[in-house]
Formats: structure tokens, sequence, C-alpha cells
């Protein structure tokens, strides 16, 4: 169930390169290459290098206007064009536009014939057409693109929200999904039978793999998983921990906004396969009531259920989650705890937290994992780096473009023992696995992983909990000398907070700021007080250090 790699593109709606082609203002022309209506692009880039591979995030359309290409290139073995076109597409480069003036007064036919060799579309761009008018157009059809996806996906939401209010709800909300993806949605029942389906039968081959990935999901932490057969994109989103319930779908192909269409349909369907669960709603409104009664946090918790068996959680993750753009709504955030596997959601301000049941460990019985492509991996530093299919990969100390995980696998969990996985189109701060006791600590764990994961562009940063020299000291000690050695600024919590954070990342300036929200300046006053009312050189590895493993036991 692994798919082809591909260059990873920014999350926005393509745009057709045949749509760039029929401005008339722009003039572009294209020389060769495959038809204009089956090229998409991501966005334009302006580079007169010799090698751009470095520069480019796949999908781009790439001016130049031959600077690197000496006039004499005209001359068999005056310039490498094959070499330059081959690092343009193994970058994932999607065209080529070359400006014919002022450098040069038509295009190179070595760089004709080397487009056609490698099949990347070469637009030749008129002297009066500027770059920036090409790149302006490029970003005007990606808004339109854009605002056309959420429209779709805003009546696409309407029409399954008034589906699910029918009669009957369940084939309903699967003949509007079908419609919508013009393919097969089908739901599966506990035992893998198909209990309602709708929309167009696919052949055979397709119908046995989508069943296959709805067994997956279920016998799996993850909670969605992706597939292609027969050119087929195929999905399958698990309706709930421990139900058995999947709703599985089959489209010929798949725009930017399906996923959210159909997260948005499995939420609805969760809801309504839920309420043939006995006992499970009744029993989270028994755990509110007794927490609001004054019960203890781990004695309400196994009436939560979620893990292999109702009772059987007992550790569980806390997730922070801000979408990339804009602010959540009740069903984004809906969406967002049915991918991490959790009907337990809060949409409070821009933040969403989601808190996830963690699999049974070994020593509790629950056995081993099998891993699979596409998970992710905690780092020492708590960041996040790909496994196989690619995902974020943040440099070290550096603010890396943050690209979205791409491929197919499962989403909603890591490989064994990891934990929630990264989401499209949100950043995550994921706590440390915790008994319920724990929850609050979880809570602040979240928090600070989020604001590490903005900082650094990361999709998903998890809390990192490993045994080291702090260990040592017993917790009450160390507790002690952290509120001795902080005390000058323990009466400003906002210095405390920055100096955590600056410290976390490295002495980033800029990227304390991300994480707090303030202005760099502010974080440049605010560490320079700590220093004097610490009487400490912030410099010094050795107090760095020492602080750090202060902060660290500080509470309240």
């Amino acid at each position: 169930m692994q798919e082809t790699a591909v260059p990873s593109a920014p999350p926005t709606p393509p745009v057709s390169l045949a749509a760039l082609l029929s401005r008339d203002d722009l003039g572009l022309r294209q020389i060769t290459g495959p038809p204009a209506g089956e090229v998409t692009i991501h966005g334009a880039h302006t580079s007169e290098m010799s090698d751009p591979y470095p520069y480019l995030l796949g999908g781009e359309l790439l001016l130049t206007a031959g600077v690197h290409i000496p006039e004499a290139a005209g001359r068999p073995g005056s310039f490498d064009f094959d070499g330059y076109v081959a690092r343009i597409v193994a970058a994932g480069g999607a065209a080529l536009g070359f400006g014919v003036a002022p450098v040069h007064d038509t295009v190179p036919a070595g760089l004709v014939a080397a487009c056609e060799q490698h099949g990347l579309p070469l637009v030749e761009v008129p002297p009066r057409t500027t770059f920036s008018g090409v790149a302006r157009a490029v970003w005007q059809l990606m808004a339109r693109a854009r605002l056309s996806e959420l429209r779709r996906i805003t009546e696409a939401q309407q029409g399954l929200a008034a589906a699910a209010s029918r009669p009957d709800p369940v084939p309903s909300v699967l003949r509007r999904l079908a419609g919508r993806l013009e393919g097969r949605a089908v739901l599966y029942g506990p035992e893998g039978a198909e209990i309602a389906a709708a929309g167009r039968e696919p052949g055979d081959e397709v119908r046995r793999a989508l069943a296959e990935l709805a067994r997956f999901v279920t016998g799996h932490p993850s909670s969605t998983a992706t597939d292609t057969v027969a050119g087929t994109r195929l999905a399958a989103y698990a309706l709930g921990p421990g139900r058995g319930f999947v709703l599985g779908v089959a489209a010929p192909h798949r725009e930017s906004g399906d996923h959210t269409i159909a997260s948005v349909a499995a939420v609805l369907l969760s809801l309504l396969t839920g309420e043939h669960q006995s006992g499970t709603g009744a029993a989270r409104s028994s755990a509110l009531v007794r927490l609001l009664l004054g019960a203890r946090r781990e004695e309400v918790a196994p009436l939560l259920g979620g893990g292999e068996g109702d009772g059987a959680v007992t550790r569980w993750y806390v997730v922070h989650a801000r979408p990339d753009t804009g602010a959540p709504d009740a069903v984004s955030a809906s969406a967002l705890g049915a991918a991490l596997g959790s009907p337990l959601v809060d949409a409070a301000d821009d933040v969403v937290r989601v808190l996830v049941p963690a699999p049974p460990r070994a020593e509790d019985g629950g056995g081993a994992r099998p891993e699979r492509d596409g998970g992710v991996r905690p780092e020492g530093d708590g960041s996040v780096r790909p496994e196989g299919d690619g995902s974020v990969r943040p440099e070290a100390g550096a603010a890396a473009p943050r690209k979205p995980p791409a491929g197919s696998g499962p989403a909603g969990s890591g490989p064994s023992g990891s934990g929630p996985a990264a989401q499209p189109g949100w950043t995550l701060g994921v706590s440390a696995p915790v008994a319920p006791a724990e929850w609050p600590a979880a809570d602040a764990q979240a928090a600070r992983a989020l604001a590490r994961a903005r900082a650094t562009r990361s999709a998903l940063v998890r809390h990192a909990e490993r045994p080291g020299f702090a260990d040592l000291v017993p917790p009450g000690e160390a507790a002690a000398h952290a509120r001795a050695l902080l005390a000058p600024i323990g009466a400003v919590p906002a210095l405390a907070e920055t100096l955590r954070a600056w410290l976390s990342l490295h002495g980033s300036w800029d990227r304390t700021a991300v994480a707090l929200s303030v202005h760099r300046n502010t974080v440049r006053q605010r560490i320079a007080r700590c220093a004097a009312l610490l009487g400490a050189d912030l410099d010094d590895p050795d107090v760095r250090m020492e602080l750090w493993f202060a902060l660290r036991h500080l509470r309240g």
C-alpha cells in the first residue's frame, strides 16, 4: 500500500498551465512538452542560477532570462542544457519559462531539445511580459482556485449535514459523499462486512483492496489509511476508537479538499454509528458528571474508553493543535479528533486540544505494534523527521520551510509507541503518555511542544521524555533547588516562560518571538532582565544548563 513518492508541493490548490497560457495579457507560448492541460503548477520562482535544484520545492514554474547561459550557447558543447533541465526535473519543477529578452533574442535550440527529451514543458515569455507579471498571474489563479475549493468544501459540509438529518441518515450521507467525490462510499461493520454503500460500483480488484484497507485501520492504532489500486484512490477512516466501524472511499481522482470532505463525513458517521454502541455516550456523560461532583480524574478515566476495549486505557496523550490557516471551527476540530482516533476534543480560542488514548504497553499486555511506512519518530530535541514517504525535515537549529506530510499510509498514529502522527493542514504539539492524574502536566507539555513546532515550522513536535542526569536528583530536592535558583524571576511568570522558550530554542531571538507571539525586542528585553535579576551570564553554557534543569522542575 505504498505509493511512489513525488516532491512535496505547498498545500495550496494547484492551477493548470493551460489557464496561465490562456491569459492574453501575458502572451505566453508553449514551445514543447506535454499538453498544458495535463500540467499543474503550485507557484512561480525566478532563478538565474545554473543549478536551481536547491531552491525549488517542487511544482513551480521556473522563470529565467538565461543570464547563466553564454551567448555562444548555440555552438555544440558550450552549455550543458541536458544537465540543467535534468536538475529541474529532479527537483520536481513543473515547467520552465524562458524570457527572450534582454539576454537572448530567441529560446536556445539546445534548451528546446533538452526540455523535449525530459518531458519538461517549455514556455516562451515575450519581451513585453515581466516575470513579476507572470508570478502575479499565477498567484491570482491560485487565489481563485483556493476560494473555489473553500466554497466546494463549505457546500459539501452543508450537504452532508443536511443528509445526516434525514430519516435514513447513514445511506443519505454515503450518497452525498459518493456524489461529491464522484466515486464509491462504503460503511463497513465491526466484522468487516458492508453495511451500506453508495455510488458507482468499482471493479473486483478495487473492491477487495478497499475492504482490506478497512480491515487495516481496524487492526492498527492508525485511524486513517490511503492506497491507490488500478488508478483509483482509496481511503479508509475508522469511525471512533474501538468501535470497528469504518468508512471506505474509492474515487478516480483526488482534489485538495477531498480529504476534508471525507473527514467531515467520517465525523457524522461516527456520531450516527455511535448511537448503536451500548453505553458509550452514557459512560462519557457519567464521567463528566462525576468530575463536576468532585471525583478524581483517575477514577473517571476508565469510563471514557477509547482503547482496546472499554476501561483498557491507562495512559493518554494530550495534543494541542493549530490550523495552518485561519481559526479552528467545530467541524474541523471534530475532523481532527476523528483523524487522531478520539472524540474527546476541545476547541477553545485558536488552539484545539485532544485527549488521545495511548496504545497499551507491552508490560500491560498490549504487545508490540507493527510499524508501517509513513510514520514519524521523535528526535532527540522533540522534533519530527519522516519515515520513508516524506514528512517535515527541519534542519538542526534552523527554521526550515515547512512541508506537509505526504504520501500514503496511516495518518492517525505513528509507529509503535510514538503516539499521534502529523495531520495535513495542522501544527501539532504532543505530550508524553501519562496517567489521568498527570493530565494537567501533559497539557502544559503539549502547549510547549506546540509553541516549539510553530517556532521551528515543524508539522509535529513531541515532548521528549528520556532518562538523564536530572533524574538522578530526587524530585523534591530538585524542585526546592529550582524555586531557590529562580526566585528572583518567580514573581513575573512571563520572565520564566520566556527564559524557558529561549533556552529550548538554543537562544534564537526570532524563533522565541514566534513561539511566544511577541516582538523579538520584547524577547531581548526579558532575557536581559532575567540575566540581571539572576546575576548570571546567560552566554555561559554551564549557566544555561543549570537554568534549564531548574526550569524543568519548576511548577506553578
